[in-house]
């Protein structure tokens, strides 16, 4: 559900407006980088995931059947929290379950269970038994991987690209930087994952990269073609 203009409890003293932009945010609510949908605050630059600013008072998740899951605006407890889904830290806003403890962050509880643009089809799972297109490791966290299971991405690793890429952007001290100078090591870590070459090798990357900008789109909180094909042009820049 979108609204064009909106009031939200942790920013009560002016509305947020419904836009839409090409360039990374940090989300206010929950602490994380999005792209895409957001509402924002245009006097003090405050920022919120649609995620975030709209939260369902409580959930249920597929992969924890026996879960219910309350939107909580910050964590519970003096402990640390990590995120269940991509085990980042938990430090704004979040979903949790007090009967078994687990935590998401709002955009990783609403990760959609399937990307599907037309040519590559992404499922989301809890585990998988292959190994990762970025680190190469089994099990961890959450992962998209494809239908004919060439291609597997842990949602942590996504989220790690993006902190290697983003850290100076999101982090206040780069935001005059042009997002395209931000994203090389991304189109690397596809390319060294294979030597080049001609036909199915390169056509392999082409797929791999594909399914990686739905994948960025998804964990940003925007899963649409059109972020996945902003994130696709960026890629390829450099």
């Amino acid at each position: 559900m979108k609204y064009n203009e909106i009031s939200h409890f942790s920013h009560p003293q002016h509305k947020l407006k419904f836009e839409y932009s090409e360039f990374p945010f940090k989300c206010d609510g929950c602490k994380e980088v999005g792209i895409g949908s957001r509402y924002k605050c245009s006097i003090c630059d405050f920022d919120l995931h649609m995620h975030c600013a709209i939260p369902s008072p409580s959930i249920c998740h597929p992969f924890y059947t026996k879960c219910s899951f309350q939107f909580f605006s910050r964590p519970p407890g003096d402990k640390p929290r990590y995120c269940n889904a991509c085990e980042k830290d938990v430090t704004g806003f979040v979903y949790h379950c007090k009967s078994c403890g687990y935590d998401l962050h709002p955009c990783c509880a609403k990760l959609p269970m399937v990307l599907d643009d037309g040519e590559v089809k992404l499922y989301l799972y809890r585990k998988v038994s292959s190994s990762c297109h970025k680190c190469g490791r089994k099990g961890r966290s959450w992962s998209y991987r494809s239908t004919c299971k060439n291609y597997n991405l842990h949602v942590a690793c996504v989220k790690e690209m993006l902190v290697e890429n983003w850290h100076e952007l999101y982090s206040g001290r780069g935001r005059s930087r042009r997002l395209e100078t931000r994203i090389p090591t991304l189109k690397n870590t596809l390319q060294s994952h294979h030597k080049k070459s001609k036909g199915k090798v390169k056509k392999c990357c082409e797929m791999a990269a594909l399914a990686v900008q739905f994948v960025i789109s998804a964990v940003l909180g925007d899963p649409t073609a059109l972020i996945a094909g902003v994130i696709g042009s960026l890629m390829s820049r450099g």
